[in-house]
């Protein structure tokens, strides 16, 4: 038996890696790029929960959405759940710019921290999310040709998440994380 879910966005690579970690348990990804007005808050779990119970209220079923953050520790946090806007705005070049001069040795290292909430809804409930998070480092140059957005510039064990392959990164990242506990929850939630 299949178990399927709506999927709330237009980044083909967020559902491609979603599909990856749910297939295997059954559960159908299915995309729908109908958008939805974007909350600006500081904590993605906000966001995603918005998403989500904005898009169940106009499609009228259950549905996901996902949100992720990327929290750099001598940038104070920044670009945090403003990702996507940086990364479209500035890039990886741009973020690599701004961290030209910090160096491991400084007080302020290039730890970093992904953070990826799926927001789940019904008809009828209230939404629930479910995080995943993961810390590394920002890289001093672009490596690798696999992955999308930050993944050229975020390593972890030294090792960009755009050389990883996907079964590796998927296995490790902050998405890979959040989509298995939602995968979790939604077989059990789907058995009630």
């Amino acid at each position: 038996m299949t178990d399927q879910i709506i999927f709330v966005t237009r980044n083909r690579h967020k559902v491609e890696e979603a599909a990856a970690i749910c297939a295997p348990r059954g559960i159908t990804i299915v995309q729908n790029d109908c958008g939805y007005p974007e909350l600006q808050d500081d904590d993605v779990a906000r966001v995603a929960a918005y998403g989500a119970e904005h898009v169940v209220n106009r499609l009228n079923c259950a549905a996901i959405v996902e949100d992720t953050g990327l929290y750099i520790d001598a940038l104070n946090g920044f670009p945090g759940p403003y990702a996507a806007y940086v990364y479209d705005t500035i890039g990886n070049a741009g973020i690599l710019a701004l961290m030209r001069d910090i160096r491991e040795s400084d007080s302020d290292d290039r730890r970093a921290t992904f953070r990826s909430v799926v927001g789940y809804c019904e008809p009828g409930m209230a939404p629930i999310t479910f995080e995943g998070a993961v810390t590394g480092r920002i890289a001093y140059e672009e490596r690798g040709e696999g992955g999308f957005g930050y993944d050229p510039i975020f390593e972890i064990d030294g090792v960009a998440f755009a050389l990883m392959g996907d079964d590796a990164k998927n296995k490790v990242s902050h998405r890979g994380r959040s989509f298995t506990k939602f995968a979790e929850w939604f077989l059990k939630h789907g058995e009630a």
